[in-house]
């Protein structure tokens, strides 16, 4: 069985969210799938084309949130043991929870790329 399910968005560092924000929005027609912080201090916001599955997230390159590409899986504590046999490099000691969100971890892949599953 598949760990990855599908991709849910790729990160974009950009040194201004809002500059970034207007272009992707008002210059290339994304819509906004979510503006805010998902904790104090730490704004992300998530672009879209319309009827895509897949997010753009413009994050400043030191934001606290990891600049990545986010993948869905059905079990998150299944593929961080997964990846964990592997030998990856984790982020996180298991899946964790922000708020009343779903269960992820942070990972990188042999090149050194952020990675992060996000349990649907």
């Amino acid at each position: 069985m598949p760990i990855t399910t599908r991709v849910l968005s790729v990160t974009v560092p950009v040194p201004d969210q809002d500059r970034a924000l207007e272009f992707y929005r008002d210059v290339l027609g994304c819509e906004v799938r979510y503006d805010g912080e998902p904790w104090p201090g730490a704004r992300m916001i998530e672009v879209a084309p319309p009827g895509s599955s897949v997010g753009i997230v413009l994050l400043p390159p030191d934001s606290e949130i990891p600049v990545a590409l986010r993948m869905a899986t059905s079990d998150a504590d299944a593929a961080y043991r997964q990846v964990k046999d592997a030998g990856v490099t984790t982020h996180n000691d298991g899946p964790i929870t922000i708020g009343d969100g779903s269960p992820m971890f942070f990972f990188d892949d042999p090149f050194g790329n952020g990675l992060v599953y996000i349990q649907e």
